[in-house]
């Protein structure tokens, strides 16, 4: 008899499975797949959407499509929360949809700040497509006067972010805004100096300002107001404050992670409840601390599929080996890139074209599929 398999959420860590879904349905499982959207859009190109280097449909995969084109169900909605014991999954549109097997790529969102009143000039990096938003109501802004822009957070998501607003301003107004970044006590404080240092002198030059040692603590009416009682005023505010799991799984009461995040074991499967599987974001991996960035996810891929698999069979599951060190480039939004990998590191034109040929060859081989 069939199993039933529910993916919940379609991005990186499912794009294998979402590929191969008619192998499940050939051997009798049904497959319902759980998404906030018919599209998922890939996070590694998101600031380069928000600068105008690509279109929204270049960074995107045709999730509903492909599901549905290959005798799945789609249902547009979220997880609310799950019932382990009785192998329910409660959306949040109130629907109840049983399952067998599930696996989780919900990923994560980022923390809001105190914001007192409901502002439309204060946008979140997450979900990746509020970046289109963002994008047009900046394009108003500089396009009436010279606006003040402010990212908040301290990681690599800010300095894309800031340098692809500097592009908007650069490419269609005359207006060049303000552009500050609060970055907290050090900016990019996790990453080497060889890679700090670049990150701030790509930005300086052009007249970005960085602040450190200055934490965001509410928005209130256009303003700013640090948590040592600085008010700035602002015109349009992004947070960028890096991420956090969704929070799912606590309030499911399943096993989860220092951060919240599902905990899982070698095979990517929950430790308490065996026919519970999980990657991306979303996930806390028992065995080693794997950074939040796409290459776990992308790497986790082959493994999740092999297991949902081998779960909806009855046959072994396969090991998740995370690897060595990654490569790491960021968009600083002038067509350049900062590069790390291992002992390399380097800045600059080249490192962008890199990055692009990377992102764009991985988004076209799940697109192509479409």
């Amino acid at each position: 008899m069939g199993k039933h398999l529910v993916l919940a959420g379609g991005g990186h860590a499912h794009m294998v499975t979402l590929a191969n879904l008619n192998r499940f349905i050939d051997k009798g499982h049904n497959v319902t797949v759980i998404g906030p959207s018919p599209y998922h859009y890939y996070s590694g190109m998101g600031p380069g959407m928000l600068g105008g280097v690509y279109k929204p449909d270049e960074i995107r995969f045709a999730t509903k499509h492909v599901v549905e084109k290959q005798g799945g169900v789609f249902l547009q909605d979220k997880v609310d929360h799950i019932g382990p014991e009785e192998k329910n999954i409660f959306l949040e549109s109130g629907k109840t949809v049983p399952y067998d097997i599930i696996s989780f790529n919900v990923g994560s969102y980022v923390p809001q700040l105190n914001v007192s009143d409901d502002n439309d000039n204060v946008f979140s990096v997450k979900p990746i497509e509020k970046l289109r938003q963002a994008r047009v109501r900046i394009l108003e802004l500089i396009s009436e006067k010279k606006a003040v822009i402010d990212v908040i957070g301290g990681g690599p998501a800010s300095a894309e972010v800031a340098g692809n607003i500097w592009r908007i301003a650069k490419d269609h107004s005359k207006y060049m805004p303000t552009i500050r970044i609060f970055s907290g006590k050090r900016f990019m404080a996790r990453f080497p100096d060889s890679i700090r240092k670049r990150a701030i002198k790509s930005l300086t030059n052009r007249s970005i300002e960085v602040l450190e040692n200055s934490y965001a603590g509410e928005i209130k009416a256009g303003k700013i107001i640090t948590e040592s009682g600085q008010v700035y005023e602002s015109d349009f505010i992004i947070l960028a404050l890096g991420v956090k799991p969704s929070p799912v799984f606590q309030k499911s009461g399943l096993p989860v992670g220092p951060d919240g995040g599902l905990l899982v074991n070698r095979y990517l499967q929950s430790t308490q409840y065996p026919d519970i599987f999980g990657g991306g974001d979303c996930i806390c991996f028992k065995e080693q601390h794997l950074d939040k960035v796409g290459v776990y996810a992308v790497r986790e891929n082959p493994i999740l599929f092999e297991n949902l698999m081998a779960s909806s069979e009855g046959a072994e599951l396969s090991t998740f080996i995370p690897g060595g060190d990654y490569l790491l480039i960021f968009n600083m939004g002038d067509d350049t890139g900062i590069l790390k990998k291992k002992w390399l590191t380097f800045s600059g034109k080249t490192a962008f074209i890199i990055k692009d040929y990377i992102d764009r060859r991985f988004i076209k081989k799940f697109q192509s599929i479409e």
